[in-house]
């Protein structure tokens, strides 16, 4: 049955044949979603945003790789409309409390979790899916195994949270039972994010989606103190030095800073 035949007969149908999903177009959503505040992220999202009830699975080279921003829109939104705290399962850092703030998170909206042992960490985490006080969970895992990730993701959808999973991107050649899976890399300029859809109920995305890292106006006061040191670099510089000074000079120049903020003290809630 060609394309257009199948949907002629599908128009036909009850409405659960109609929600039959077919693997080479983007899946509806099979609960609630929280839209990511990106709408080019949203594009690509079966039902338009992060599922409610379900796990999404956070790859990232590490902490300097700045996942927070991607979940920000989506926690502020939440902590104000259900009026409950987010609670972080061995965050690796001591969150930024101003930052997070301004994104709509206040610093009593935070439930810091700081644990170590990998079994103290899935033990809170599945508490805190449990916990009718908590909005949303975000959990960084990265010992879990499938049947231990599996577990969260059951109670996750028992009672309907919002669950970010954070674990390395060397797992992205593993099985896991998320819902939704993502490569979050540095993109190509400090202000983006880009993010491969490694896993969706949808045909596979050849390009990854590229979103904005901060804020505008944080991501204008970085772009303005970054301009400001790369003046004062420039001004250390003469030209009339040979070249091997002139690469000495750079390497004895402070190295650059972490284009974040997110993830420096102080405080927590």
């Amino acid at each position: 049955m060609s394309l257009a035949a199948f949907d002629a007969h599908a128009a036909a149908q009850p409405d659960g044949f109609r929600q039959v999903w077919r693997a080479e177009s983007l899946a509806r959503a099979e609960g609630a979603v929280e839209s990511s505040g990106f709408a080019t992220l949203d594009a690509e999202l079966p039902g338009g945003g992060w599922p409610v009830g379900a796990m999404t699975e956070v790859l990232h080279s590490g902490p300097e790789t700045f996942a927070w921003p991607l979940l920000l829109p989506a926690l502020g939104r939440a902590v104000a409309a259900l009026e409950r705290p987010v609670a972080l399962i061995g965050a690796p850092y001591q969150p930024f409390s101003p930052a997070l703030a301004a994104q709509g998170v206040p610093p009593e909206a935070l439930l810091w979790v700081r644990c170590d042992a990998p079994q103290a960490r899935l033990w809170a985490c599945e508490q805190a899916l449990r916990c009718a006080d908590v909005a949303a969970v975000l959990a960084w895992l990265p010992q879990a195994r499938v049947g231990e990730l599996r577990r969260l993701q059951l109670a996750a959808a028992q009672f309907d949270r919002l669950l970010w999973v954070f674990r390395p991107a060397a797992q992205a050649g593993h099985a896991s039972p998320a819902r939704l899976r993502l490569l979050v890399e540095v993109g190509d300029t400090p202000d983006q994010l880009s993010v491969h859809l490694l896993k969706r109920r949808g045909p596979p995305l050849a390009a990854p989606v590229s979103v904005a890292a901060h804020p505008p106006r944080l991501a204008a006061v970085l772009a303005a103190a970054r301009h400001r040191r790369a003046g004062r670099q420039n001004s250390l510089i003469d030209p009339v030095l040979p070249s091997a000074a002139i690469t000495v000079l750079r390497l004895v120049l402070p190295p650059k800073e972490t284009a974040h903020a997110l993830d420096r003290p102080p405080v927590a809630a």
